[in-house]
């Protein structure tokens, strides 16, 4: 199959970057970081999510940062929005795209939300219902799609039974996401070939982790079965709960470099994502995630 042209990279670092952070990060911060992205070119931002302070007290002040950013004419400014009472909040931030989160693990679903996969979905409806009355799109996340923390392997056809209720519910997108970073190139390929029997290729997303240091194998191997749209986060942030040390998201600079070898559009100024990727990491001091930016700033 040939290479997409064109690539979207959905930038989830001041959400999924930033929540497991122990440390206070300003509101200013955070604004600062959402239109530092912005600038370089990034398209589509997850800017935080509407949740319980208490559950997640790093996303405190979304609402807030969503009032002050710039915003940038084609530029989408998303949040995560579990339930029905972070929905009514996000929309009265301004925030016009959101998404919601499934599991395809059974295990991990208890664990994590305290409730089976199907009492998640169905607490989507309502979100989903509303949602497409107000003209607010929802994208779709699916968790532990190539491992589990519990339960290891995850079946591919459990997590296309997941994402056809999702796709069906109204989600526009469905995100596939390898939470633990232990799937491989073969079956991340396998996965998508899986899925894509139910759900339109350019309907799925690739969102890697890169505990095992497998996350732009398996980019690739998404592109290989005709995946345009990956999640990332700038800097590497986020790290992996499930694996003391480890590192969690893969960097939107390393993807973006790998898509840039294979002279794939992204319309990001690497350059300026890489200074932004330093900015936030100096504020949080913690060293860069991203193996492009910790090479080119050593340059000089």
């Amino acid at each position: 199959m040939t290479l997409p042209q064109h690539v979207r990279l959905v930038e989830v670092g001041p959400r999924d970057g930033l929540q497991n952070e122990k440390q206070p990060i300003s509101v200013e911060d955070k604004v600062r970081l959402v239109d530092d992205l912005s600038a370089a070119g990034l398209a589509y931002i997850e800017v935080g999510s509407f949740v319980s302070p208490k559950w997640v007290p790093q996303m405190a002040g979304s609402a807030e940062v969503f009032t002050r950013i710039q915003r940038r004419p084609g530029v989408t400014y998303a949040a995560l929005t579990p339930n029905m009472k972070g929905f009514e909040a996000a929309l009265a931030a301004g925030v016009r795209e959101v998404a919601v989160f499934a599991a395809a693990s059974e295990r991990f679903s208890q664990k994590n939300i305290n409730c089976s996969i199907a009492d998640s979905l169905a607490r989507f409806v309502p979100l989903l219902d509303a949602a497409k009355a107000r003209g607010v799109r929802v994208r779709g996340y699916i968790s532990c799609v190539l491992g589990c923390p519990y339960e290891g392997e995850v079946p591919a056809a459990q997590v296309a039974a997941v994402a056809r209720e999702l796709y069906a519910m109204g989600c526009y997108e469905i995100s596939l996401g390898d939470t633990i970073g232990t799937g491989t190139a073969g079956a991340t390929r396998q996965l998508f070939e899986v899925v894509g029997r139910d759900i339109p290729r350019d309907r799925l997303a690739g969102h890697f982790h890169d505990t095992y240091g497998q996350a732009l194998a398996n980019v690739y191997a998404g592109l290989l079965e005709g995946i345009s749209v990956f999640d990332s986060s700038v800097a590497g942030l986020g790290g992996c709960p499930y694996a003391k040390g480890a590192t969690g998201n893969v960097a939107t600079e390393d993807v973006l470099y790998l898509l840039q070898g294979l002279g794939i559009e992204t319309g990001i100024d690497l350059d300026r994502l890489v200074a932004a990727g330093q900015r936030i990491c100096n504020v949080l001091d913690k060293p860069n995630g991203s193996r492009v930016a910790r090479a080119r700033l050593s340059r000089g």
